[in-house]
């Protein structure tokens, strides 16, 4: 991909639903899982570690500061409908990807996506200030969230994966409330060229040099590139996209 600069997202985004939801027993092993979501009609904290209330059901691989907040594009859920058959019924209204955010574009307008969305952007959502730090690395918890086995596979490979934001400030976040962009450090880095690189062409040395630099990347993320410099090898994925 082309390192030009990426256009910006739209300067009127806002919130279309706040999601936050508990742990609870997923698919027919019951492992523990957070990614079911309901809407939340109040405002609700944002703190360092994610939205008062919500939880997680596997601290080793999600949460965290560098994972507080998760934000999908509901604008990506023609797509699914489009290409799920039958079409999984969590896709009747937001919260079939675990986000806690999501946000749709106005007819003709540029949407939040992947493509719009860069490693670092500072956003102002509600009164809370928060940065970019990774795209979402899918895992076999969708494929039990939509019944499908390769569900975790198709959204890596498609790249429609959401995205992760640290908490720069804490605040409060409602929806309807506006997402206004602030900073933009890395604009030749949207998270579309993220994927890209991670998973189409994993061993793009000279770019994943670069990735590897990027201070504003998740420090976890800036090793995954150090450690293919190193090798010369990609990880394996089986684990988590399979579960096995």
């Amino acid at each position: 991909m082309t390192a030009e600069p990426t256009p910006a997202p739209p300067t009127d985004a806002r919130i279309f639903r706040l999601l936050r939801g508990g742990v609870a027993p997923l698919g027919p092993r019951g492992v523990p899982s957070g990614i079911a979501k309901q809407p939340a009609r109040e405002p609700v904290r944002l703190g360092p570690e994610g939205l008062e209330g919500d939880e997680v059901g596997d601290r080793r691989h999600h949460g965290g500061p560098e994972k507080a907040l998760h934000h999908y594009a509901f604008d990506h859920y023609a797509y699914w409908r489009s290409v799920l058959d039958p079409t999984p019924t969590v896709l009747d209204a937001p919260g079939a990807f675990g986000e806690n955010l999501s946000t749709r574009g106005a007819d003709g307008e540029t949407a939040m996506t992947e493509e719009t969305v860069c490693v670092g952007d500072v956003y102002r959502i509600g009164d809370a200030l928060v940065q970019v730090s990774q795209g979402r690395q899918p895992c076999f918890k969708l494929n039990l969230r939509f019944g499908a086995t390769d569900m975790a596979l198709r959204v890596q490979t498609c790249g429609r994966t959401g995205w992760y934001y640290r908490v720069l400030e804490p605040g409060t976040l409602w929806e309807g409330a506006p997402i206004r962009l602030l900073e933009r450090p890395r604009p030749t880095w949207p998270l579309a060229r993220v994927a890209d690189l991670l998973y189409r062409r994993p061993l793009a040395l000279e770019e994943l040099e670069e990735l590897a630099s990027l201070p504003e990347l998740a420090l976890s993320w800036r090793r995954l590139a150090a450690r293919r410099i190193e090798t010369r090898s990609v990880e394996s994925w089986r684990e988590r996209l399979g579960g096995e």
